[in-house]
């Protein structure tokens, strides 16, 4: 039993929060390029938990708009600028560079060689608006506090998807951002998973019941379809196939939670 506890103590360091910032976030933080290296897979369960700290971000603005009577479409506009602000737009451009490359490209190393391109092409464009354009319309569609609660659940459960994909599939690259961070191990997955699940079913169900429910299966449903999509094209994933798999879990899951 105790040799239990210290194993999870181990897995669970805080420092491990700041180092999945370092990578999830543009926030100002400073740590030792080594220590971040040698402990990035072990931080992965952390990734659910910046979820949290960005939906907080976000639906905070939301609220704090909309209670003191802008229109919440503008309120909801504001939250998604919070959102990209405090990512960098990091899953939105790996969302856009994806639809790029499957859209563009018919061979797995064409695909991968569009992805790598920093230009935005015609598929990527359209997949930006449309992801924002399903973000803000979940948004308008519900009150302050649920917006809060919505946004923080959708937030972590995408980014403990992320987890899960990158545990389930091999780099399709091997001097990728994905392949240089590592994959999470065991552990580090099974508790970005439980985190993720655990806020859905606490906090999903607090705002909308059974929805809560079919948010878990959306976003399962989305991620899956990515990761299969991916597996069958470039035979695994990227940091931009992570992107749009984070990207698609949130919008999914944002859309079944915010249902009237």
């Amino acid at each position: 039993m105790v040799n239990n506890n210290n194993n999870l103590s181990e897995t669970l360091q805080a420092r491990d929060v700041l180092i999945a910032a370092t990578l999830l976030t543009r926030l100002p933080v400073r740590l030792p390029s080594e220590q971040v290296a040698a402990r990035m897979p072990a931080s992965f369960w952390a990734f659910p938990v910046i979820g949290v700290v960005v939906g907080l971000a976000a639906g905070g603005v939301f609220a704090a708009l909309a209670s003191v009577g802008v229109a919440v479409g503008m309120a909801a506009a504001a939250a998604l600028a919070v959102q990209i602000w405090v990512t960098g737009g990091l899953h939105e451009d790996g969302a856009a560079d994806m639809a790029d490359g499957f859209g563009g490209g018919h061979s797995g190393p064409r695909v991968l060689e569009i992805m790598r391109d920093s230009r935005i092409g015609a598929f990527g464009a359209m997949a930006l608006v449309l992801v924002l354009l399903a973000r803000w319309g979940a948004l308008i569609n519900v009150a302050p506090l649920e917006g809060v609660a919505a946004l923080v659940v959708a937030g972590a459960a995408s980014r403990a998807a992320v987890v899960g994909l990158m545990w389930s599939l091999p780099p399709a690259r091997a001097d990728g951002l994905s392949a240089l961070v590592g994959r999470p191990n065991d552990q580090s997955a099974l508790i970005a998973v439980a985190i993720g699940l655990g806020l859905t079913l606490f906090l999903g169900v607090a705002i909308a019941g059974f929805g809560a429910l079919a948010a878990i299966l959306a976003g399962a449903v989305a991620v899956w379809v990515i990761g299969q999509l991916a597996a069958r094209r470039i035979g695994g994933q990227t940091g931009d196939v992570l992107g749009a798999a984070q990207q698609a879990c949130e919008v999914t899951m944002l859309a079944a939670l915010t249902v009237s």
